[in-house]
């Protein structure tokens, strides 16, 4: 998983340039305005809703954005929106998770079995890849928000898995049906999270060296331009010093 979180970190010093950040915005809008169709438009009483509008703001989405999303759904938009999971295999044979939500299942199908195609890789069946992940939910919280000891045990009281601690910040893991409750209970001890979502954690890793970071970047580059596209999980693991390289 540390390779994982690596490349969360590249993609944030890269600095998000204005067209990144719109793409990125279009893809929170459209997970909230269906949070919001799905269930109640507002988020305290909608989980999936208030986990996708905490996620936005995490970002930095302006509250208009968000309001305006959650409003969409009220007008009938995203009645069409499917969500669909693909699932392949990167350079070097890494395991790739791509998740989706669509219009029109033919036109996402294709331009993903594309992707890959161009990148390396190849699409396979569905639960090709899975077996190697466990969904889970995680929450994040920067160094400041309190020492390991401190949020470990606000973790165990919040009925949490298991948390990562280092330099950086504190990641914490819980069974995804159980986020929203462990999230609320994080938040009365230590404040808002930088993060809470549901994910894919790798439970077993692909070593890359530096020739397969970057073609599997290219890969993921290119799926994530796909405006189908909401998220891509990898369980890619590579040495520092070849993230350092990229």
């Amino acid at each position: 998983m540390a390779g994982h979180s690596k490349w969360a970190n590249i993609q944030h010093r890269k600095g998000r340039q204005d067209a990144v950040r719109a793409k990125l915005f279009s893809k929170l809008s459209k997970e909230i305005t269906v949070a919001a169709k799905m269930g109640d438009p507002d988020p305290e009483k909608n989980p999936r809703l208030r986990l996708a509008v905490k996620e936005a703001k995490s970002q930095s989405m302006p509250k208009d954005n968000i309001d305006r999303a959650i409003k969409k759904s009220q007008a009938g938009d995203g009645d069409d929106y499917e969500e669909i999971r693909y699932e392949g295999y990167g350079p070097n044979g890494v395991a790739v998770i791509v998740e989706a939500m669509t219009d029109n299942r033919n036109r996402t199908a294709s331009t993903v079995r594309s992707t890959f195609t161009k990148n390396g890789g190849n699409l396979g069946e569905t639960g090709s890849v899975g077996f190697m992940f466990d969904r889970k939910g995680e929450v994040t919280y920067p160094a400041e928000a309190g020492d390991a000891d401190t949020v470990m045990m606000a973790a165990i009281e919040a009925g949490a898995e298991d948390v990562e601690s280092s330099d950086e910040g504190h990641t914490i893991w819980c069974a995804d049906t159980d986020l929203n409750d462990v999230a609320t209970a994080l938040e009365a001890e230590l404040g808002e999270s930088e993060s809470t979502k549901l994910v894919w954690k790798p439970t077993t890793t692909t070593e890359m060296d530096l020739d397969g970071m970057q073609k599997l970047m290219r890969l993921i580059d290119a799926l994530e331009d796909d405006d189908d596209v909401q998220r891509v999980t990898t369980n890619f693991e590579a040495p520092d010093e070849v993230m350092e390289q990229l």
